[in-house]
């Protein structure tokens, strides 16, 4: 099907707004113009709404397979597509591991038959994520691995991390890295800081991030790497990648939404939905977060996004697992929180969620322009709601943000030029 979106804005190289008509023929942009005349084609009135890229997101999960209690394939890619996202790279946490050929075609399997946007899979780097035995890295990449990453399991060994990086760099292929030093986490529930302190439960330091990115700059240089660090959370992470990127070292970073705008102290008593890992941090590494974006330390922006169940969550913050859903809430949280006061600018918001993370690993999306294939979000950046987890289409209502008053709410999206999802109707 054509579509032509009439009466939208859309956001010029220096920033600034310009009215825009787009016109969608076989699946990519065929035109982008004023005053453009539907031809036997469907029309979309913006209304003066921005018209951006499809959102990109290199760090979510989708469960599936193992996990389709917490999220599915199905679920998961109908809540990215609420969001404004089209491309997203979903975490190998799921049971069996993407670890093998098999079990890597098994999940591209269940892509094809249930996914609503493009969903790129990560290979483990080790077989079951135990930090062992390295995958075959050469055949995964055949089969379509992304990239390779044990997620939530940082490598704890410097000779298996410097082994991998070497296999990854042969055929060109990135190692992402959930870093944490598992001798330094000491039980810990929350960041170490004052609220872990006032509520008395054991505490998750800094350094337990920073010290394994540290040494795992230095094996990406020796073994000439492209690295990739997930969710950046301290100070001290930033500084090490800032001075690892002088020093010509290839490593690239991602900050999540949560970590941009929350901080511990935020934690109302102990609501585990506001449990995640890396936890929320201090004020100081927030404002350092923000600094490491603006100044080009931290690449861009992924929401981490990582469903579970209400009853699991119920277990408490000291014992319920990790993690936020993230998707529907993305843009027009950092919009209202960080462009409405003027942290960021809109251009930078968007291209921290489209082009820069495309390019940090070569990837085609992430660009609104005559020839790109039509994937494009539509954000109301007027109307204000409020974050209500009930309309969220994940099954994972577990969010901090229940309650909060936003704009910037993506409204229509579309995948490979065909509308995927629309606000006020079903699902196509």
């Amino acid at each position: 099907m054509s579509w032509l979106i009439k009466n939208g804005q859309i956001l010029s190289e220096n920033g600034e707004l310009l009215s825009a008509d787009i016109r969608i023929q076989d699946g990519k942009i065929a035109e982008i113009g004023t005053d453009l005349t539907a031809s036997n084609e469907e029309v979309i009135d913006a209304g003066g709404s921005l018209v951006a890229p499809g959102l990109v997101d290199l760090h979510v999960h989708l469960r599936e397979p193992g996990g389709e209690h917490k999220e599915t394939i199905d679920s998961g890619t109908m809540a990215a597509a609420k969001g404004g996202f089209t491309t997203i790279a979903a975490m190998p946490n799921t049971r069996p591991v993407p670890d093998t050929v098999e079990n890597l075609q098994k999940v591209n399997g269940l892509i094809d038959q249930k996914a609503h946007v493009r969903v790129l899979p990560y290979a483990s780097i080790t077989i079951r994520q135990a930090g062992k035995e390295l995958v075959d890295f050469p055949l995964l990449k055949e089969n379509g691995a992304f990239a390779y990453t044990d997620d939530g399991v940082g490598i704890q060994e410097a000779g298996m991390m410097h082994a991998a990086m070497k296999k990854a760099a042969a055929i060109d292929m990135a190692i992402v890295a959930h870093c944490e030093d598992n001798s330094l986490i000491y039980g810990g529930a929350v960041h170490e800081g004052e609220y872990s302190k006032r509520e008395g439960i054991p505490g998750i330091p800094a350094i337990c991030e920073s010290v394994q990115i540290a040494r795992d700059v230095l094996l990406a240089e020796a073994a000439n790497c492209h690295y990739h660090v997930c969710h950046v959370s301290t100070k001290e992470s930033v500084r090490v990648i800032r001075d690892a990127k002088k020093a010509g070292i290839r490593v690239t970073g991602e900050v999540s939404p949560h970590h941009l705008v929350l901080t511990d102290l935020d934690i109302p008593d102990q609501d585990p939905n506001f449990k995640m890992n890396p936890p929320l941090r201090s004020s100081a590494d927030k404002e350092a977060l923000i600094g490491g974006l603006l100044d080009g330390t931290i690449d861009f922006i992924a929401t981490d996004h990582a469903p579970h169940t209400a009853e699991e969550k119920a277990a408490g913050i000291q014992k319920a697992p990790f993690g936020i859903t993230g998707f529907e809430t993305a843009f027009p949280l950092l919009y209202t929180e960080l462009v409405q006061k003027n942290v960021m600018t809109l251009k930078q918001l968007v291209d921290w969620m489209t082009i820069k993370p495309s390019e940090t690993f070569n990837l085609p999306f992430g660009r609104l322009e005559v020839g790109a294939v039509a994937d494009i979000t539509v954000i109301d950046l007027e109307t204000e709601k409020e974050v209500d987890p009930e309309t969220f289409l994940s099954k994972g209502k577990n969010t901090p943000f229940t309650g909060r008053k936003l704009t910037g709410w993506p409204t229509v999206t579309f995948f490979e030029g065909n509308l995927v999802w629309q606000e006020g109707t079903k699902q196509s």
